[in-house]
């Protein structure tokens, strides 16, 4: 397991390999502030396919999932294996399309559902980091 720790941020990494190289301190205070507590896990497709069924009753795996906590911690599931398969789809490379998903899920956690308002705001974040 590799993992990361910083400012109110906790990034692990259930799988092989090393963490992708992404600002995810930054991108959680610009969405939910500097005092949100945030998990980030990242997890093969097989997890992310049973936490999927579980939660959300799709028996598939899926790139991001979004958990409130509390009002100032959530957590965020992600499978890079279904990020990577899923990134050509959106015509994004495997890190700009992950750093999509992240703004993404961060504001499912700061209580947004899809919508206009909602792609506005990922179309904001995502100029602002370059994604």
């Amino acid at each position: 397991m590799v993992s990361y720790t910083g400012n109110n941020v906790s990034v692990r990494r259930l799988t092989n390999g090393k963490l992708p190289s992404l600002p995810f301190t930054r991108l959680k205070e610009a969405v939910l502030g500097k005092k949100y507590d945030l998990s980030i896990v990242f997890v093969g497709s097989k997890m992310s396919q049973e936490i999927n069924k579980k939660y959300r009753k799709k028996n598939k795996p899926t790139n991001i999932l979004s958990f409130v906590l509390s009002e100032e911690s959530g957590e965020l599931v992600i499978s890079l294996g279904q990020v990577r398969k899923d990134a050509p789809n959106f015509n994004k490379s495997y890190l700009d399309f992950l750093g999509f998903l992240i703004i993404h899920g961060l504001l499912h956690l700061k209580g947004y559902d899809h919508g206009k308002e909602m792609e506005l705001l990922e179309s904001k974040f995502s100029r602002k980091f370059g994604f």
